[in-house]
């Protein structure tokens, strides 16, 4: 008997598939820079979901759903050779919906700056920074879905933030001894 055919199991893909389509889609497009794209990466990571199937464990199921929807976005773009950067609409669409126009307003002004300031990060910094707070991975999902430590993924969260925040505040760092492309204590 087929998954699909087993109304338990059936139930339990359609709620996955409700749970993580989205999140997956806006993961999925921030690597390949196009939202059609992206869902057919995700379709792909669905299709590999319901023939292979994932852990049972819901912490190591999201974790395996991720990875294998990085994996296939950095195929796509292996075989396209193309990736755009986080357009401002985006950032301009994540506003909180239901807030007050100004405070909608100062959200939006500051989520562009920390968009803009973002681009500026190293491309593991910048993924990092999307998982844990556009996704809500913990570290140790972060670290299954890069192939990093878990203590790199905390120092490249770290001089991340460390580096936008200095940004807004108007500073300027001056320690270029900053390693942050996340390679250099990787173990």
């Amino acid at each position: 008997m087929s998954d699909m055919a087993n109304p338990g199991k059936r139930a339990q893909i359609l709620s996955v598939l409700d749970q993580y389509e989205g999140p997956l889609t806006r993961y999925a497009a921030r690597i390949v820079g196009d939202v059609d794209t992206a869902r057919d990466v995700v379709q792909e990571t669905f299709l590999k979901y319901v023939s292979n199937g994932s852990p049972e464990d819901e912490s190591k199921m999201v974790q395996w759903l991720y990875t294998v929807c990085r994996n296939q976005a950095l195929d796509v773009l292996r075989k396209d050779k193309r990736m755009k950067p986080l357009s401002m609409e985006h950032a301009q669409s994540q506003v909180a919906v239901g807030a007050s126009p100004t405070a909608g307003l100062e959200l939006s002004e500051t989520a562009g700056q920390v968009m803009g300031m973002l681009a500026c990060l190293s491309e593991n910094q910048q993924e990092v920074i999307r998982l844990r707070f556009q996704d809500g991975l913990s570290y140790r999902e972060i670290a299954g879905v890069t192939e990093l430590s878990v203590t790199n993924v905390g120092y490249l969260i770290h001089t991340a933030i460390k580096t936008i925040r200095e940004k807004l505040s108007g500073g300027v760092s001056g320690d270029s001894s900053n390693d942050s492309t996340g390679k250099g204590g990787e173990s």
